[in-house]
């Protein structure tokens, strides 16, 4: 069970990540939200799908 919430949290993250790096926003923008979901993996994502760039 806890492998498949691991590779599940691995997909959300590298999804995260191609999202940001995909987005219109400024490149500091781009870099602070790369390193929330860097360093905070869980919470860094959650608070990038509800607040990040569109």
């Amino acid at each position: 069970m806890e492998f498949i919430i691991g590779i599940l949290g691995l997909i959300l993250w590298v999804w995260a990540l191609i999202k940001i790096l995909g987005s219109s926003a400024s490149t500091m923008s781009k870099i602070l939200w790369i390193l929330l979901v860097l360093i905070l993996p869980i919470i860094g994502f959650i608070i990038w799908f509800f607040a990040g760039p569109k």
